[in-house]
């Protein structure tokens, strides 16, 4: 065995990535984690908690027969996997370190890595739950986005507003009000970006709400405000991740869109799925009894002779469920385009 994987074994991997903690994603509170040991995913989809009507029947005849809408379906978990590289020059210091103090100085420049490989694993398990909650898609490829899975949420709960509410003449109470009537719920929560949320603080007849109420403008008050009207609170999500472009660059991008209102109920929403890995897998098979393998997998290997290759990776398969998927009501193209979003769509023709 080699000193870079003396130091860095799979049982130690393993041990490090369960007793680290990693920033919570709003996705992993509507979405709790679970694991499964298979690569098919099958959930059960709620269905409409609308009940069906039961009729009168005559005595001594037969009842009516009723069926069961909630329906299961099945889809394939997400192969999810990043590496980095250890150059010659690191395999070489961590061999030969000068000093307990530099031998532990770059043991934790091979951690950082893995901290890295792990949250890139966990952003694009969080950019699954957002697609699923604002767009009913889990879409992939980046190049080519092809859809993954489609959890089928209800066409007329898939809606944009006659006006975006940056025009004044637009009426987002009205308009979230029409909404929730085509719902099987009364919503209780509404997610969206700080700049839908800003929009209605600044639109001109909810400031008249204000006004007559005698209330500050504040996001608070903006809360108490729908709530009286029978409307959900708000809550903002706009974190963002980055993604690295061909040429090396990175680019940011966000989990959730920003022109996009997504109200649902109190429950929790479906499940993170994860499942094992090829990784994973390979490393059962070698006898191990090892039972705390978590739900993203890192190695470290090696593969080449000529150059030295050195590989630090983390991976997971990983899919939403989406059991409440009839329950929730998706908005998008709240929002004006701006100038930069015309020349995104449109290229600029260099």
């Amino acid at each position: 065995m080699s000193r870079i994987t003396d130091l860095f074994t799979q049982p130690t991997l393993i041990n490090y990535i369960n007793n680290r903690t990693f920033p919570t994603l709003l996705g992993e509170t509507l979405f709790p984690a679970t694991k499964i040991q298979s690569l098919k995913l099958q959930y059960l989809r709620a269905g409409s908690n609308v009940p069906v009507i039961a009729p009168i029947a005559a005595f001594d005849t037969e009842a009516q027969i009723g069926s069961r809408e909630a329906a299961i379906q099945e889809a394939e978990l997400g192969y999810i996997k990043r590496k980095m590289q250890l150059k010659e020059e690191d395999l070489i210091a961590l061999n030969n370190p000068r000093t307990v103090q530099e031998e532990q100085y770059l043991k934790q420049q091979v951690y950082n890595d893995v901290d890295n490989l792990v949250a890139g694993v966990n952003a694009r398990v969080e950019l699954m739950r957002m697609q699923a909650l604002s767009t009913g898609k889990v879409t992939a490829s980046e190049d080519n986005p092809t859809t993954v899975v489609d959890y089928q949420v209800p066409l007329e709960h898939q809606v944009k507003p006659a006006k975006v509410w940056t025009d004044e003449a637009s009426d987002p109470i009205q308009d979230m009000q029409d909404w929730i009537s085509t719902m099987n719920i009364a919503p209780t929560r509404a997610l969206t970006s700080n700049k839908v949320q800003t929009a209605l603080l600044r639109h001109k007849g909810i400031a008249q709400y204000f006004k007559t109420a005698g209330m500050i403008p504040t996001i608070g008050n903006l809360n108490a405000l729908l709530q009286q009207f029978g409307l959900p609170t708000l809550v903002t999500y706009d974190q963002q991740y980055r993604e690295q472009q061909a040429d090396g660059t990175y680019k940011k991008q966000r989990y959730f869109p920003e022109d996009a209102f997504v109200m649902f109920g109190p429950d929790t929403l479906g499940n993170t799925v994860y499942g094992p890995t090829p990784e994973e897998n390979r490393y059962l098979s070698g006898g191990t009894q090892d039972s705390n393998i978590g739900n993203v997998f890192v190695t470290i290997y090696e593969s080449n002779l000529d150059p030295i290759g050195t590989w630090e990776k983390a991976a997971a398969t990983a899919l939403p469920s989406f059991a409440d998927a009839d329950n929730v009501l998706q908005v998008s193209g709240l929002l004006a385009a701006t100038k930069d979003d015309k020349q995104e769509a449109g290229g600029t023709g260099n």
